[in-house]
């Protein structure tokens, strides 16, 4: 249900697919893993002063208008019959891992698309900025429910829209959020492209062989929110700046290793070994973080992967718990000393000594 701070969102956007021809896939159940919509203020974003850095804001608007990958998603020939040559275990993470993409992206979609409107009058600037970044989301998204098409599948995009559950987040979690979500994306797209060139054997599909300028629109984004912080410079400084950019690190961080380790067959399929493509990933955005937030995490700290080990087993016996049909005041009973585990291996995880982002040195890898 969409709050009441929030008017219904659009259901349509540019290249998004309809459900119509392959079978429309129910919509994965909403978990702590899956991919959450957002709404914000909407009068406070419009009223935002970018004038502390409306140079580079300004910039990156010039580049937006460029719109290098316009002609970039095209399907070619390569993907007819593709689908069929994969094995029935690998076709079944393969679509899990499209379904996920896609609705992470329709979910920026929606985000930005609602934000351009919401704000065009007030603030024409970030407007403007927004409804380009929605047009690459929408682009995105529109690619990978055409990928799920191939396997005989496709999201109902509208029907997410409407029956999606929307978290509010204040305009500065929004920034540590997406800014987050699409630098991670950058380095998650780019980290597999870069293997896939040297092990094109391991390319499974030819959706792949996009990723490279699929990853600098991520990667243009996430300057754009760091670019929206330093002109609202009370987001990465003091206290309270120092502490929620250390929640949303780590919160983004677990969720991602937790739920790729989840999914390591995925990662097999493509020759790479889950835990160590996060560990790269984490490194890597951990480290550019540090230019814009005013700390970053200790990913080098014997005890992070430790702790975040212990969420993967107490996630596998939570799992099992469901699993074992047993009466549900039972499962209950099972599950909530593994939910307070968990808990607990967060409050550690926080708790672990950041590294101010002044004094951080990247480890040599």
């Amino acid at each position: 249900m969409v709050p009441p701070t929030a008017t219904a969102l659009p259901t349509t956007g540019p290249n998004l697919g309809t459900p119509g021809g392959p079978s429309t896939k129910a919509p994965a159940k909403d978990t702590i893993l899956t991919p959450r919509f957002y709404t914000t203020d909407f009068d406070a974003m419009a009223a935002m002063d970018l004038q502390p850095n409306v140079v580079e804001l300004e910039a990156i608007c010039e580049e937006f208008r460029k719109d290098y990958n316009r002609h970039h998603f095209v399907r070619q020939g390569e993907f007819e019959g593709a689908a069929d040559k994969l094995d029935p275990d690998t076709r079944r993470v393969f679509v899990e891992f499209l379904e996920q993409s896609c609705t992470s992206e329709f979910s920026g979609f929606l985000l930005y698309k609602e934000l351009s409107r919401r704000i065009k009058a007030k603030n024409p600037l970030l407007a403007e900025c927004f409804a380009h970044m929605a047009r690459d989301e929408a682009r995105h998204a529109g690619f990978l429910n055409k990928a799920m098409g191939d396997f005989g599948l496709q999201l109902d995009l509208g029907f997410l829209t409407a029956s999606k559950a929307y978290t509010f987040f204040q305009p500065k979690f929004i920034f540590y959020a997406t800014y987050l979500s699409e630098k991670i994306g950058y380095w998650r797209y780019i980290a597999i492209f870069r293997h896939l060139e040297k092990h094109p054997e391991s390319k499974i599909f030819p959706i792949f062989n996009f990723f490279e300028n699929w990853c600098q629109d991520e990667n243009r984004h996430g300057d754009f929110f760091d670019a929206l912080m330093k002109a609202q410079p009370d987001t990465v400084r003091g206290l309270q700046a120092r502490l929620w950019c250390r929640f949303f690190l780590l919160a983004v961080f677990a969720t991602m290793y937790v739920r790729d380790v989840a999914r390591k067959e995925f990662y097999e399929a493509l020759g790479l070994d889950a835990r160590e493509y996060d560990k790269m990933v984490i490194a890597k955005t951990n480290e550019t973080s540090a230019r814009v937030f005013p700390v970053v995490l200790n990913v080098d700290h014997p005890k992070f992967y430790v702790r975040l080990e212990r969420l993967i087993q107490n996630n596998e016996a939570l799992s099992a718990a469901d699993a074992s049909g047993a009466p549900a005041p039972l499962r209950l009973l099972r599950k909530l000393p593994l939910w307070i585990a968990n808990g607990a291996e967060m409050a550690k995880l926080f708790l672990m000594a950041p590294i101010r982002s002044e004094q951080f040195q990247p480890a040599v890898r």
